[in-house]
């Protein structure tokens, strides 16, 4: 027989917990509020005089799993995977870097990957706002965002590049090919004519038609003094190329366009601009393949030199490129995951995109030297001198090895086809980080008008990138590459992996990845997260402090300020981790201990995105490691004065019971247990 306990209940409005009762409306059903909710919930708040919350839109969702999974996908794998995976593998000792590439991602790369991905789907919110876990970390999601729109700026700058020389291949003869135009210089020197050279050394060097051509023809680079003296350099700023200003914003209006109507949107997009590349590649492998030098350009890539794994500038190459290629700490991986449905396997995402990412840039390779092993075949050179990194790969030395093919315009209209859609992909997902920390931050105001919002971000990112299309334009890019997204994302991930694993804590973020897929991470997650991956980045952190060198060109250094200007850049979001977590300790009440320990508590409106309000608020009361006794008499067994306890995650499984009803309790009335009005409401 059951017996009511009333030392359970008091008669001040107090549970048995001590928590101050509150009764607001609780949904029968788990689940997004729906519109009959909230009316209920408004019409309850105005019978006891309180004023109805703002109705906050819903926030929307993927339409399929796939849609998330291209974008992953394509956000991961960028420029970087074509023009530095490469050009690092064969510097860094061939195959034998795949050694250090695989040990970075297996403790470096994934786990934190993972991590980002769990912690973004659990609480369904932007970069910013998904720090109610702990707000003293709040400035993380600052720091990210600034990040994301730095790089926003210079990377659809290279879209525009990309663009413009798709268009300029739409000939019968690419422009780059000859030394006959108008913007080449008495020092351009044609492949055939170094082919045919017979003087040539190991200490040979030329400029090609190609490299004129970017630097001379797109980029307009040298700036006239007078006197038939030219000048180079960040400081000389010269006039503006209105042919790059309207290519930029063509490609502003692409990534807009992409954006307008959210993830909806850009998760159709995806299905072409990631699958894309890959046709590309694939092609460009067959054919290059098959042409002659192709094998000596690939032995090149992959053949291993086992003693360059002994130098530690192998290693830190391996774990920056792990660390960038995947995207971590940007906040865009915090941000579409968000969009997840709760229960998606977000740790099987982790392993397939990490896995797919780093395939991708090996293939890559293979692809890439084939051409490159033929154009050293061309050119009677070796393949040392024709390999080149970065813009210098994609736009100079691949352009001058389609020159050299039949039907060479066609090739070329492939090739910054597929450099066009692998920029797309990473520039929707950085935009997106933007867009979604400020709806999410401010739900209220900007849900609804996200489309506007998007706009407005992607004129001033535009009118910033205007410095770009100057004749100094390029040593701007250069130095936002260098700055903006350097050590300041290894400190970001840092304290990130720090946080999330000691503050917040591992047993707490484990149990919230229980909840979502079933099951815990395994030891080797968390191993990596609280030490392992902490530890390689803070090597990584460290020795990139040793090997500091100020920006440089193509030769030509940057000036003091310009310098300065580029420091300032990359302290400005790492300083908005101590910023925004001394305003969040000012802001709160009590003591300076008291104030502390509230930053480090996860706030009260924290929990996963399918949780009512009443059930985030005992969470973040009473926290699910130390359970609150509520008090079932249905649950009680005879002759025990104790409750059982209740797991806020099992509220889909055992209704909540609240002494609040015992007003109405027939148990309190004389009835029984069994009466069908008490049984309903459990």
């Amino acid at each position: 027989m059951y017996t009511y306990n009333p030392s359970h209940h008091s008669g001040d409005g107090q549970r048995s917990s001590g928590i101050p009762e509150k009764q607001p409306y609780v949904r029968s059903t788990p689940g997004p509020m729906t519109s009959t909710d909230r009316k209920v919930m408004e019409v309850e708040m105005k019978e006891k005089g309180r004023p109805a919350e703002p109705e906050e839109p819903e926030r929307e969702q993927w339409g399929a799993k796939m849609d998330f999974m291209l974008s992953m996908l394509g956000y991961c794998v960028g420029l970087g995977n074509v023009w530095r995976f490469p050009y690092l593998c064969y510097k860094n000792g061939g195959g034998a870097f795949l050694i250090p590439y695989l040990i970075m991602l297996t403790f470096a790369g994934l786990p934190l990957f993972f991590m980002e991905l769990a912690l973004g789907q659990y609480a369904s919110l932007g970069p910013v706002t998904i720090w109610r876990c702990l707000p003293l970390f709040k400035g993380i999601g600052f720091a990210m965002c600034i990040i994301s729109g730095l790089v926003c700026i210079y990377y659809n700058m290279i879209i525009a590049w990309s663009l413009y020389y798709m268009f300029a291949s739409f000939t019968s003869m690419l422009p780059w090919r000859t030394c006959d135009n108008w913007w080449n210089t008495p020092n351009c020197v044609e492949t055939s004519a170094v082919a045919n050279a017979t003087n040539k050394t190991d200490n040979y060097t030329r400029i090609s038609p190609s490299e004129e051509y970017f630097h001379e023809r797109v980029l307009k680079y040298s700036v006239d003094l007078g006197n038939n003296s030219t000048a180079r350099g960040i400081e000389h700023t010269g006039t503006m190329s209105w042919e790059l200003a309207l290519v930029l914003l063509l490609a502003w209006i692409i990534v807009f366009a992409c954006l307008c109507k959210g993830v909806k949107s850009s998760g159709k997009v995806v299905y072409f601009t990631a699958t894309f590349p890959y046709i590309v590649l694939i092609i460009l492998l067959i054919r290059g393949a098959i042409l002659p030098g192709a094998r000596e350009g690939i032995i090149f890539y992959i053949k291993p030199d086992f003693n360059r794994l002994r130098d530690s500038q192998v290693w830190y190459d391996a774990a920056s490129q792990i660390f960038y290629s995947l995207g971590v700490a940007f906040g865009g991986i915090l941000a579409m995951s968000s969009y997840n449905k709760f229960n998606n396997n977000c740790h099987r995402d982790a392993v397939l995109i990490a896995l797919a990412n780093c395939g991708t840039s090996v293939f890559a390779g293979f692809a890439i030297f084939s051409y490159i092993g033929y154009m050293a075949h061309e050119l009677k050179m070796p393949v040392g001198k024709v390999v080149a990194s970065g813009s210098g790969l994609a736009f100079i030395a691949y352009p001058e090895a389609l020159t050299l093919m039949p039907i060479s315009p066609l090739w070329s209209i492939l090739f910054f086809f597929m450099l066009l859609t692998l920029g797309l992909d990473s520039q929707f997902v950085m935009l997106e980080t933007i867009v979604t920390a400020l709806s999410d931050e401010f739900p209220t105001l900007l849900r609804q008008h996200k489309t506007w919002v998007l706009l407005a971000i992607c004129i001033c990112l535009y009118l910033l990138g205007l410095t770009q299309c100057t004749q100094a334009g390029i040593f701007w890019l250069e130095m936002m590459n260098w700055y903006s997204a350097g050590f300041c994302l290894i400190v970001t991930a840092l304290i990130m992996a720090i946080g999330i694993s000691w503050v917040y804590g591992i047993k707490r973020f484990s149990a919230d990845i229980k909840e979502m897929i079933g099951y815990e991470p395994n030891i080797y997650f968390k191993a990596c997260w609280m030490v392992i991956s902490p530890a390689l980045m803070l090597f990584i952190f460290i020795f990139s402090l040793v090997q500091y060198s100020p920006v440089v060109y193509n030769g030509i250094a940057y000036p003091d300020w310009a310098v300065t200007l580029g420091l300032l850049m990359a302290f400005f979001s790492i300083l908005m981790i101590p910023l925004v977590g001394i305003i969040v300790v000012a802001k709160n009440k009590g003591s300076f201990t008291e104030r502390f320990k509230k930053a480090i508590t996860p706030d009260e409106k924290w929990g996963p995105a399918i949780m009512s309000q009443e059930q985030k608020e005992w969470k973040s009361t009473e926290g699910i490691d130390n359970p609150a006794t509520i008090y079932d008499p249905g649950t009680m067994e005879n002759g025990t004065d104790q409750p059982p306890l209740y797991d806020p995650r099992s509220i889909n499984r055992y209704p909540l019971y609240d002494p609040r009803s015992l007003q109405q309790d027939p148990i309190r009335n004389g009835g029984s247990i069994n009466d069908t009005s008490y049984s309903s409401r459990l």
